[in-house]
């Protein structure tokens, strides 16, 4: 240790040494003179510096900034300014559309024609009310080619009642009908004036029915209908049908099950056959069940059912089940431009009397009426919106029909009935396949204009019938209806029904076997214009059969020709 501090000690002096001989050397060798040296300066950019926008203090302590208030000298100043009250802007409003619960409408035409109706809405309170219609349409005869009297009349009357409840809204309802038709359809020359002159073509239907129906607001019910009917005719006809009809849901776990239940029973009786004096009876009891799931998945809906009919024929003590499909799927390809559709179903058709009158008035009162087996109906087509105003639907489709009932003109007998001179038509059975394939246009272009066109194209294979008898090939409609201003309004319809073919057998004449008969197409136009007088009077102007052509719907029955109705409308409150 002791050494170390020694040499530490030696190296410092010697240092200290070095360093007063340096200061004397210099001394020798400087001179003392003063040399000034002058030179102009020249800037370069590199001398520039920026100054900073927040420059950093050199100062120990940066002062604090000190807060400073300003000061207004205000004082009041009297003022006579009064500002105008805000008026809210004029918006003009269309007039209020009174609403009435009432009308009467009456019509006379050429032919003699008669149209008249009359509604009455009446609210008892404010959770029930009741409702009255009464209507008559008759015309006279006017047909050129018909050998008797060819008019017609239909008067009815119905009545309606009903309750709204908490939990449940029912109506009940009920009515009356009578008609008159003629069986003009003698065909010439077999026939002529005088024979014609000895017949009494006339016949009349009565139909009275009682109803009513229940729609619940929160149950497993949603709706149930009930309605018995009694139709009839001056010949003794008399028929009976008593209808109910239940649906609603039923709970499956997390799932409902929608299901229909129904009970359908017919029976009547006609006093004697077409050819025989021997009474015609028949009656029928249905009992049935439609249960169908509802399956939903983004743009795919399907339906999911059956239907099971128990039939029971009273009247010839058979019974037999049928079971149906009732299966229905839609699938949006497009969003609502374009949509698959496809269904297959079936089902057992109550025929009746009163249905067939509702189709054909000319019908004889000798018919066997038999329920129609809908073994299949199977469709699949396309439909959607062409715009917001237009849409559209194409769909092909065939069904087969086993004991479907077709009209066929009855035989000529010229026996005492006066339906026998083939002026009537019967019913026949067969087993009829039908396929089927057409489309619909309609257009909403506002609410003031409205547009539709559709068609149809039928083909038919009968397995004992030489023709599906009175079927058409083809139909075909176009309608729409323009509110052409505030006052006045316009409507019309053109339609077109493609050729049938029906039989022709003269009994009269042996060795005769019957003859198919081609029934021509036929066109029918028809027009209304009207005219709101004010907000309860209107008047109108309708043509019917506007081409004029008295063309035959049914065989050796032509219609009128051009037809016109002009009339006049009142509503009203009470």
């Amino acid at each position: 240790m002791f050494n170390k501090k020694k040499q530490i000690l030696i190296l410092i002096t010697v240092l200290i040494t070095t360093l007063i001989f340096a200061q004397e050397r210099e001394s020798d060798t400087l001179q003392t003179d003063v040399i000034d040296v002058i030179k102009p300066y020249t800037p370069a950019i590199s001398d520039a510096f920026k100054v900073k926008e927040a420059p950093t203090l050199d100062d120990d302590e940066t002062a604090k900034k000190k807060d400073i208030k300003y000061n207004i000298f205000s004082f009041p100043v009297a003022s006579t300014f009064t500002p105008a009250k805000g008026k809210a802007a004029v918006v003009d409003k269309a007039k209020k559309v009174e609403l009435f619960d009432n009308y009467a409408s009456l019509g006379v035409g050429n032919y003699l024609t008669v149209l008249g109706e009359v509604y009455l809405n009446h609210n008892l309170g404010r959770d029930e009310s009741v409702s009255a219609y009464v209507g008559h349409h008759s015309s006279h005869d006017g047909i050129n080619e018909a050998l008797t009297n060819s008019g017609f009349s239909d008067s009815k009357i119905n009545l309606s009642y009903n309750k709204r409840l908490s939990n449940l809204t029912w109506t009940a309802d009920g009515g009356f009908q009578f008609e008159t038709y003629n069986w003009y359809g003698l065909k010439q020359p077999e026939f002529d004036k005088e024979t014609a002159d000895s017949l009494d073509a006339g016949h009349s239907f009565h139909n009275a029915y009682v109803g009513g129906d229940v729609a619940f607001n929160d149950s497993y019910f949603k709706t149930v209908n009930i309605k018995y009917r009694r139709f009839g005719d001056n010949y003794g006809s008399g028929e009976n049908r008593f209808k109910t009809e239940a649906v609603g849901t039923i709970p499956i776990q997390d799932q409902e099950l929608a299901t229909k239940v129904f009970f359908d029973y017919l029976g009547g009786g006609f006093d004697r056959g077409y050819l025989s004096n021997s009474e015609l009876k028949y009656s029928n009891f249905q009992v049935g069940i439609a249960p169908s799931y509802q399956l939903k998945k983004e743009d795919l809906t399907v339906d999911i059912g059956v239907t099971a009919t128990y039939l029971n024929v009273i009247e010839g003590g058979k019974s037999k089940f049928f079971v149906y499909p009732n299966v229905s799927v839609s699938y949006r390809i497009v969003n609502d431009i374009v949509i698959a559709y496809g269904s297959i179903k079936g089902g057992l058709i109550q025929n009746s009397y009163f249905d067939f009158t509702r189709e054909n008035p000319f019908v004889s009162p000798t018919l066997f009426i038999s329920p129609t087996d809908e073994q299949f109906n199977a469709s699949v087509g396309l439909k959607g919106k062409i715009s917001t105003a237009m849409s559209y639907k194409v769909s092909g489709g065939i069904k087969s029909e086993k004991g479907k009932s077709l009209f066929v003109n009855n035989a000529i007998f010229a026996l005492d009935e006066d339906y026998t001179f083939g002026n009537s038509f019967g019913i026949v059975y067969d087993t009829v396949s039908t396929f089927t394939v057409g489309g619909e246009l309609s257009a909403d272009v506002n609410r003031n204009f409205t547009l539709g066109i559709e068609g149809a194209y039928f083909g038919y294979s009968s397995d004992n019938e030489k023709e599906a008898w009175n079927l058409p090939n083809l139909k075909a409609s176009v309608f729409l209806d323009y509110q052409i201003t505030e006052k006045w309004f316009t409507g019309a319809n053109l339609f077109y029904v493609g050729q049938r073919k029906d039989q022709f057998f003269d009994a009269r004449i042996t060795l005769q076997e019957p003859t198919v008969i081609i029934l021509d197409g036929y066109l029918d136009a028809n027009a209304n214009l009207g005219y709101h007088i004010n907000d309860r009077f209107s008047a109108f102007v309708k043509g019917n059969n506007l081409l004029g052509k008295e063309y035959t719907k049914w065989q050796n029955t032509p219609v009128q020709g051009i037809q016109f109705l002009v009339g006049a409308t009142y509503k009203f409150n009470f």
